[in-house]
């Protein structure tokens, strides 16, 4: 039983191994990207990922700035107060 099994079972393995390769031998088969088209991926690839970085970095620059000119309307707040007359 075991032994018709594993007879059935490599050539069940076989003849779709073969099918496979008749399908991807056969003149009519396509490539799936051709390298132009590997090119023109490659490009969009790395205008997307430009893109992100420069909104990242813009972002970021923003959120930099902004903190800074708390920062120094803090500081000069805590001069004014130190430098007031006393009454």
């Amino acid at each position: 039983m075991k032994r018709s099994f594993k007879l059935v079972f490599g050539g069940l393995v076989l003849l779709f191994s073969l099918t496979s390769l008749i399908v991807s031998a056969a003149p009519g088969a396509r490539q799936e990207t051709t390298p132009k088209q590997d090119i023109k991926d490659a490009g969009k690839s790395t205008k997307r990922a430009v893109k992100k970085t420069g909104s990242a970095t813009k972002k970021e620059s923003k959120k930099i700035v902004n903190k800074s000119a708390q920062k120094t309307k803090e500081g000069a707040n805590k001069v004014e107060e130190k430098t007031e007359p006393k009454q």
